[in-house]
């Protein structure tokens, strides 16, 4: 179970279960006569052959092949399967300090006590690093202003409803004072230079040929023995519908697709396959790539214009009554927005307002909770499709929760950047089940949802996993 402990302000989360409780095991048949050593296949989308590698151009064509190598530590389980099993690596959550000094929190508290928001300017007391305190005067922008009035009516509800959860937690042993436990930092991990660039692919599939749209049909990884082409997978929705994880070899990168999950690699300018689908979803969760200056200076990924988000064919997609969740920065024109702007157009009614609180494993934010740069916590804005004609999500017989608002996720954050919680385990009260499910601009897939992105495998990469030795 992902959702460690539920209270009256929300929900103390455990991501890393979440993750680990997929069933990320490979199950690989071989005849039963075979030797001991001999190997098995994994489906592989190698690399791209062209008459010059420098040019990805409309004669690129692209070559399937099979591996021959038998993984290692697998476990043969019977005759005919080879098992490897597969669990997330922990040190990718192991966060037991605020991401800023103690001396910076002190710093950042010194300053709250000390603001005069009147005119628009702040005074505060700082302190260099030799010592010697000094004045200055800071001239805030209307966003900012914007930003302090919004933190200030929210900050008793992220400050209460995540002591009591944090406080559930310490009872419960989930979190931990850190001087009951070892506090020591673990290697930053890193993967290797050759990592292939999955936006970059998406940008290259725009060069090959067009299929048809009545040959776009859905890739169903099902078979062990399959020819497949690059040009597939960037042209359909793959889909794993098997009962266990499969592998794939992208561009000399192995990423783990996991059981009963869909995916779409592409950017905005090729969803068409997954329109082609015809599917109707009861669920879309959004986190779009939102435009700000940290992501400008650092070039970390693309983003978008409101303008572009806006024109996302969601209203092409949606069932009626859908739930639609958009992840939102703290900045007050993403939210206006998405409140005013984005909804409205796609026929969506706001119903709730959640935050999304990251905190250490001993229960600290990770950043001050007044901090006037980074906040430790993030915004979800949920709706719901409302049109005239519309049918009800369920029957008259059946029962769904009305949505709360001013809820509250509490969780330790992965390392990754990005690297949302799960929803799926706190949504299913308010969802309709078995419903179809969808994450755009996702960057890891989950079982019974689609995912689609220019990043949807990122953090499918099998160096964030680690595989277990036989019997673990």
């Amino acid at each position: 179970m992902s959702v460690v402990h539920q209270l009256s302000p929300g929900w103390l989360l455990d991501h890393l279960s979440f993750i680990n409780k997929i069933n990320y095991q490979l199950h690989q048949h071989h005849k039963a006569c075979c030797s001991k050593n001999e190997p098995t296949s994994f489906v592989h989308f190698d690399s791209l052959q062209t008459d010059s590698m420098s040019s990805f151009g409309p004669s690129a064509t692209y070559v399937a092949s099979y591996s021959t190598t038998v993984p290692e530590n697998v476990d043969r389980g019977n005759s005919d399967m080879l098992i490897q099993n597969y669990v997330f690596r922990s040190e990718l959550f192991d966060v037991t300090k605020p991401y800023i000094t103690s001396a910076g929190r002190e710093e950042c508290q010194r300053s709250n006590e000390k603001e005069d928001l009147r005119d628009g300017v702040k005074k505060e007391s700082s302190t260099p690093i030799i010592g010697k305190k000094r004045k200055r005067c800071v001239v805030f922008n209307q966003g900012e202003l914007d930003a302090m009035e919004y933190h200030a009516k929210i900050r008793s509800l992220i400050l209460d409803g995540s002591s009591q959860l944090v406080q559930e937690g310490l009872k419960s042993g989930f979190l931990y004072p850190l001087s009951e436990k070892q506090d020591k930092c673990s290697d930053h991990i890193t993967l290797s230079l050759d990592t292939c660039s999955l936006s970059e692919l998406c940008e290259m599939a725009k060069h090959l040929p067009s299929l048809h749209e009545m040959e776009l049909q859905t890739l169903q990884l099902m078979e062990d023995d399959m020819s497949v082409t690059e040009q597939d997978l960037f042209s359909r929705v793959v889909e794993n519908n098997s009962s266990f994880t499969k592998m794939i070899t992208l561009m000399g990168q192995k990423y783990l697709l996991p059981p009963k999950s869909s995916f779409l690699l592409s950017d905005i300018s090729c969803m068409q396959p997954l329109l082609n689908c015809k599917k109707k979803y009861d669920v879309i969760v959004i986190d779009p790539p939102w435009q700000n200056k940290s992501v400008k200076r650092s070039n970390r990924y693309s983003y978008l214009s409101p303008m572009q988000i806006k024109q996302i064919p969601v209203p092409q997609m949606v069932a009626p009554d859908c739930l639609v969740i958009t992840w939102v920065t703290n900045r007050q024109k993403h939210l206006r927005f998405v409140k005013e702007e984005l909804y409205p157009a796609w026929s969506v009614e706001m119903v709730a307002e959640w935050h999304w609180v990251k905190i250490t494993k001993s229960g600290e934010f990770v950043f001050p909770l007044d901090s006037l740069h980074k906040k430790p916590y993030e915004g979800l804005l949920l709706g719901r499709v409302r049109e005239k004609t519309a049918l009800p999500l369920r029957n008259a017989d059946e029962t769904a929760l009305p949505i709360p608002d001013h809820k509250l996720i509490v969780s330790v954050p992965c390392t990754l950047h990005s690297h949302k919680p799960p929803l799926a385990e706190i949504l299913k009260d308010y969802i309709k089940p078995d419903g179809e499910y969808l994450e755009l601009f996702a960057r890891n897939l989950q079982p019974g949802w689609t995912s689609w992105g220019n990043e949807v495998l990122k953090f499918q990469h099998v160096d964030y996993f680690t595989a277990l030795q036989s019997g673990s």
